[in-house]
């Protein structure tokens, strides 16, 4: 920047001088604009200023549902625990008094009591001698951990809190302290939760293992800050679980921490090269994020002239494909006349040469992934995009900004488990706190762990 002796310099050398002067400081404000991370592709949009996000684009479709859809109301309650009459003496407006009908109506009101209190029991609990083992015996105490003053239900429902709806310590401890109340601390709940880790760890690798035997797996990953250092959170879903793993490492040496074997199902995923390391039968990369390059190339590089010849004729393609794949009128020969058709297209489009260089690296994708772009048209239970997969980890992105991620490596591994078998109880229709607590409970009495329920079919 110019101090204000320069600037009375270079105006008493003259007009020339000064608009020289201008445009360098100009081209260096410019420059520096370029550089600044505000601007870079790359940035987080909660870094970036309000002022340089663009305005949102105006919505297609309306707001909710379609006109007719069947109406979605609240069921009666089963039970009526209070009855209260309401009847009024004189008319609220003018006073006067009113003359009794038989006119009716009835509403319900759910609340939470007033008075609502933890309940403390006492447990006595007598040691006896056996005669056989030579040592004194006592009975088992199933409503909590051993050595542990919280209840099952508590220890259970402040762990849904934080792992499955992403509830901060803190805020489950103000919940608890000030309604209940029931003193809390984060020390003893995340000694309680480390505690469940361990007792529910078999539900955590039967999760892993029938993932392994999915017919479909969805994958997707990202960052994780673990004592304030990078990890990577990896999810992996199917329809009716999901795995979390938080690993330091980003590469394939994790992804074989899950797959321990050939995968034979079909791995949905996008164009991460770890991911092309997986033994697997069959995969499905997310044409989705295919087309995100093409509008990335668009928006942030500088492509050629070839280049909207390139980008019409494989967006052409690949919306040819997607309606392809959504089309029932089809007979079977028509289909796969149609099917052999796009991998003509696909072949004489990777065949072409390509001046631009944008072009020539897409087209390297395209050639290392031509049998893995159409996998979703000859698999009906096979989706064109990572849709499910990037669903499936976005409650664990909410959280991280919550939560700041962990501390240990125990407690990430706490947080990988816990989020892995509450959210698969939830995709399989089960009650999360409830089958939890029963399943701690039947744990507690046996020193067994029952084995992690199946999903709820429509036959129950």
């Amino acid at each position: 920047m110019l101090t204000e002796e320069q600037a009375r310099a270079i105006f008493r050398q003259g007009e020339e001088a000064v608009v020289f002067a201008l445009l360098q400081q100009s081209k260096t404000i410019a420059e520096m604009q370029q550089q600044s991370p505000g601007n870079s592709p790359s940035t987080p949009s909660g870094m970036k200023p309000a002022y340089e996000k663009p305005s949102a684009k105006k919505r297609s479709k309306r707001l909710g549902r379609k006109n007719g859809h069947p109406g979605s109301r609240r069921p009666p309650p089963e039970r009526i625990d209070r009855r209260v009459e309401h009847r009024l003496k004189r008319c609220p407006h003018c006073g006067t008094l009113v003359k009794k009908c038989n006119r009716t109506r009835t509403r319900y009101i759910e609340d939470i009591p007033e008075d609502l209190k933890a309940e403390v029991t006492e447990h006595t609990i007598h040691r006896d001698w056996c005669p056989k083992c030579k040592k004194g015996v006592e009975p088992v105490v199933t409503d909590a951990l051993p050595n542990c003053a919280l209840g099952n239900r508590v220890l259970v429902l402040t762990a849904w809190l934080h792992y499955a709806l992403g509830n901060t310590l803190s805020q489950i401890i103000e919940v608890f302290n000030f309604h209940l109340p029931i003193k809390l601390t984060a020390g003893g709940l995340i000694d309680q939760w480390r505690r469940l880790t361990g007792i529910l760890e078999p539900w955590y690798k039967q999760i892993r293992q029938e993932g392994n035997g999915s017919a479909v797996l969805h994958a997707d990953e990202t960052s994780w800050r673990v004592d304030g250092k990078t990890h990577w959170l990896w999810c992996f879903a199917a329809d009716d679980l999901t795995y979390f793993m938080i690993d330091r490492c980003r590469g394939s040496p994790a992804l074989l921490k899950f797959f321990t074997r050939e995968f034979q199902g079909t791995l949905v995923s996008d164009f991460w090269g770890a991911y092309n390391k997986v033994l697997c039968a069959r995969r499905q990369l997310c044409l989705v994020h295919l087309l995100r390059d093409f509008l990335t190339v668009e928006q942030y590089k500088r492509p050629g002239k070839h280049w909207p010849e390139f980008a019409k004729k494989t967006r052409r393609l690949i919306h040819d494909a997607i309606r392809l794949g959504k089309r029932d009128d089809l007979s079977a020969g028509e289909f796969a006349s149609r099917r052999r058709r796009l991998d003509v297209r696909l072949q004489e489009l990777i065949d072409s040469p390509w001046e631009d260089s944008q072009a020539r690296r897409l087209i390297k994708r395209l050639r290392r992934h031509q049998n893995q772009l159409f996998t979703f048209l000859d698999q009906a239970d096979v989706p064109f995009d990572n849709n499910h997969g990037e669903r499936s980890i976005r409650p664990a992105v909410i959280m991280r900004k919550n939560s700041y991620c962990n501390r240990s490596v125990n407690g990430a591994h706490t947080q990988a488990v816990l989020m892995s078998i509450y959210r698969t109880l939830k995709q399989r229709g089960h009650d999360p706190i409830g089958t939890v607590t029963k399943a701690l409970i039947e744990y507690l009495k046996t020193g067994n762990l029952t084995p992690l329920p199946s999903k709820i079919t429509a036959n129950g």
